[in-house]
């Protein structure tokens, strides 16, 4: 899932893509960079972040998502707002990205009349104030609970099992100690039986560890994309789509132990004494799997 935020604030690229036709341009070049999904959104979700009405987050989404849409891209709208959702799905969107989870009384039955993907998306409180000292008895078990019945709630409504993602919300009212502790165990909320979304991308928490600028916190995304793969997860936001997903196919391969077809080639081996010629035919690795902390074997990532 390629991030294609049309904001003037977002901690990582605010206004680098406000302009509708450089947004439109940046989602274009992460589908080629292999974005599977494009996350178009109008309203920065970073701590400490100011909301922004209805009618202004239409007016900068809605071009983006009708041109990506035209282009045949899957398109996501990352929205909190019932009245931009149905607007962005009218304009080609087949996902709705929520952080509130449908707290928004219009987003529930929009989503489950449409028909249309949901992700629902644990926060504490709401962007302005969810980073003010965040505490939790079990932050997985918290997470999982709140997911749980979200879910839950979203299917007694009328929306299909299968049309639902979680995802724990990194970064979304959690200190760094309760995000690692959320990848660490990110198995038992695949184990609720929806395809779970990891958003790590840049975040705080990688520069706090590795003290890196946000710029810089590639090599964090990826390790913490990874992991992920590892322990369940299917779906990856991220800003750097080529790199993540060069890493995720590498590990994705490394974990279900199937290599991509190659060409057979003639390697040559030179020893101290003896000089051996060998042809080499690069196969399926016959070892059986390893085991992995997720339940089963990774599928192939989407990712972006």
């Amino acid at each position: 899932m390629g991030i294609v935020n049309v904001t003037p604030d977002s901690f990582s690229d605010g206004g680098r893509w406000l302009d509708p036709e450089a947004a439109i341009a940046h989602g274009r070049a992460l589908a080629a960079e292999g974005a599977d999904i494009l996350d178009v959104g109008g309203e920065s979700t970073r701590p400490g972040a100011a909301a922004v009405d209805a009618e202004e987050e239409r007016r900068r989404v809605i071009p983006v998502v009708e041109a990506l849409a035209a282009d045949g891209l899957r398109v996501s709208i990352d929205t909190m707002k019932a009245e931009v959702a149905v607007a962005a799905l009218d304009a080609g969107a087949s996902f709705v990205n929520d952080v509130a989870a449908l707290r928004d009384p219009g987003m529930l039955p929009l989503v489950a009349e449409r028909g249309c993907d949901v992700c629902l998306v644990h926060m504490r409180g709401e962007p302005r104030t969810m980073q003010a000292d965040p505490r939790y008895d079990d932050v997985v078990d918290d997470v999982r609970a709140f997911l749980e019945t979200r879910a839950q709630m979203a299917v007694a409504a009328g929306v299909a099992p299968e049309r639902i993602i979680v995802d724990p919300g990194i970064g979304f009212g959690k200190t760094v100690e309760h995000n690692l502790v959320l990848l660490d165990r990110l198995d038992e909320l695949v184990a609720l039986g929806f395809p779970v979304l990891i958003g790590t991308s840049r975040k705080s928490f990688l520069g706090t560890i590795a003290g890196r600028d946000t710029a810089d916190r590639l090599p964090g995304t990826i390790a913490t994309n990874v992991l992920a793969l590892e322990r369940g997860a299917s779906i990856f936001r991220v800003h750097d789509v080529a790199a993540v997903r060069d890493a995720l196919e590498v590990a994705a391969a490394t974990l279900a132990r199937t290599w991509p077809k190659t060409q057979d080639e003639t390697t040559t081996t030179s020893r101290t004494t003896t000089s051996t010629a060998t042809t080499t035919s690069k196969t399926p690795d016959p070892r059986p799997s390893s085991p992995s902390r997720s339940s089963g074997s990774p599928s192939t990532p989407t990712t972006g």
